[in-house]
C-alpha cells in the first residue's frame, strides 16, 4: 500500500466516533462544501465501501452480539477494509480525488482493541500486514457521551431505515464507554493526524470547526 500522499495525489480524511456521533451528517457536509470549492471527493464507508466488503458488513452489522468472538470479528473488518482499500480507496486517491471514509482502522483500534479487549499490539501488527503504511491525511473523531449517542441513534429516521443494521448498538453500554476511552486515547497518541471535536454542538456549529481543520490542516480552499 501507499505511503503518504504527494501533491497529485488525493488526499484521505477518515470520521470516527461513536454510535450517534454524527459521522454520517457531518461527512456529507464536508463533502458538499468541498464539491462547491472545486474538488472531487468520493464518499465511501466501513465495513463496507467494495461490493466485497457490502457483503462482509452484512456479517458483522447484524445478528446477535454475540455471533463473532473478537479476533474473528476483527479479521472479518479486516478482508472488508483491505478490498476496500485495493478496488475503491486507493484508486479515487491515484486519480487526485479526495476520499471521505466513514469510519477506518481507528474503529477497529477502538472497537475490537478498546471495546472487546484485543491485544493493540496485535491490532497494530495485523494493520501493517495487511494495509502497509497506508494511513488517513486527517481523522476526525466526533466525541460523545455514549449514553447520548445511542439515545440519538435509536430516535432517528436512519435507525428504522438501517433496518437490523444494529448489533453494535445492541451491546453494552460499558462496551460503548470503553470505545470512547479508546478514541480519545488514539487522538492523544496521534495529534498530528487526529482530530478530537466535542459532537454535543449542533449540526451547522460542528460543519464549521470541521471545515476549519480541513482548511488548517490539509490546505482546503473552503
Amino acid at each position: 500500500m501507499a505511503d503518504r500522499p504527494d501533491r497529485a495525489r488525493g488526499r484521505f480524511i477518515t470520521f470516527e466516533g461513536g454510535e450517534g456521533a454524527g459521522k454520517s451528517t457531518q461527512i456529507r457536509m464536508l463533502a458538499a462544501a468541498l464539491e462547491a470549492a472545486g474538488q472531487s471527493v468520493c464518499l465511501t464507508r466501513e465495513p463496507g465501501g467494495s461490493p466485497g466488503a457490502e457483503q462482509i458488513r452484512a456479517l458483522l452489522v447484524t445478528g446477535d452480539t454475540e455471533r463473532w468472538d473478537a479476533m474473528t470479528e476483527l479479521l472479518l473488518h479486516y478482508a472488508a477494509r483491505r478490498d476496500h482499500v485495493r478496488r475503491l480507496i486507493e484508486p479515487e486517491l491515484e486519480k487526485g480525488t479526495w476520499v471521505l471514509c466513514d469510519r477506518f482502522a481507528d474503529s477497529s483500534m477502538a472497537y475490537q482493541g478498546y471495546g472487546h479487549g484485543l491485544d493493540r499490539d496485535k491490532i497494530a501488527d495485523l494493520h501493517k500486514i495487511v494495509l502497509g503504511t497506508l494511513s488517513p491525511d486527517l481523522t476526525i473523531i466526533l466525541d460523545l457521551d455514549p449514553k447520548t449517542g445511542l439515545a440519538r441513534t435509536r430516535a432517528t429516521d436512519e435507525a428504522r431505515r438501517r433496518g437490523d443494521e444494529d448489533r453494535y448498538e445492541r451491546m453494552e453500554l460499558a462496551f460503548h464507554q470503553r470505545m470512547r476511552d479508546g478514541f480519545r486515547d488514539i487522538a492523544a497518541a496521534a495529534p498530528e493526524r487526529v482530530v478530537l471535536v466535542d459532537a454535543e454542538a449542533d449540526a451547522n456549529s460542528l460543519s464549521r470547526t470541521i471545515a476549519g481543520h480541513v482548511r488548517e490542516r490539509l490546505g482546503a480552499a473552503l
